[in-house]
């Protein structure tokens, strides 16, 4: 929240959906807006009781406890600890197209997860819901040759291989489009290997070449 300073009167908004103009002034620790954090942090402190990064927010302007409501649901898979901003669903919809998670139900009851609270084969297991989280609600885990989307109904994604180190290093699928959108695909040897492996294999083959050896490019 911040105060947009007018010449008649201020006005308060969101900073995240301000255009920025010229002659443009913002008032960013007035009373007023302090005062409309505080009731916001009780606010999200009473939808994610369980997220630390809210608790160490809301702490820094003196909010420890809320006054609202607060239910803690020992079944929820994200932890108790998202507060619906809708990021995870944007970057899965809009960014990587894969439309593995949604709103589920209405009003006080919405939350986000996969359709019927079941594994989903459209996710693509790329983690970008895990990289726009604001309060770490999203977990995920590389067991083996999987990665396990625990937040999303225990989602199981297949990974790849690599043919060098043996690691696994990427989910297979995402992998797979990766490599068809270059426009110039690595050739075979390259493409079956981890990105470590690859610089060290291209840095490898740039040595030989320098010194006058036999070189493959990829």
């Amino acid at each position: 929240m911040v105060e947009v300073v007018g010449k008649e009167k201020n006005e308060m908004t969101t900073s995240c959906t301000l255009r920025a103009t010229e002659g443009l002034e913002i008032a960013t620790d007035t009373p007023e807006i302090v005062k409309h954090r505080n009731i916001l942090f009780e606010l999200y402190l009473a939808e994610a009781p369980k997220s630390e990064v809210i608790k160490k927010m809301a702490a820094r302007y003196g909010v420890k406890k809320t006054r609202f409501f607060k239910k803690i649901d020992p079944a929820d898979l994200l932890g108790n600890k998202c507060v619906l901003c809708g990021l995870c669903v944007r970057a899965c919809n809009e960014i990587m197209g894969a439309g593995a998670i949604n709103f589920i139900n209405r009003g006080p009851y919405t939350v986000v997860n996969t359709p019927y609270f079941e594994p989903t084969g459209d996710c693509f297991g790329c983690g970008a819901c895990v990289k726009v989280c604001p309060t770490d609600a999203i977990q995920m885990e590389d067991i083996g040759g999987e990665r396990i989307m625990k937040s999303w109904s225990n989602t199981r994604v297949p990974l790849v291989q690599c043919e060098c180190c043996g690691k696994y290093y990427a989910p297979e699928e995402l992998a797979v489009s990766t490599l068809a959108r270059l426009d110039t695909p690595p050739k075979e040897e390259i493409a079956k290997i981890c990105p470590e492996c690859r610089g060290k294999q291209i840095a490898r083959e740039e040595i030989l070449a320098k010194r006058g050896g036999a070189a493959k490019h990829a």
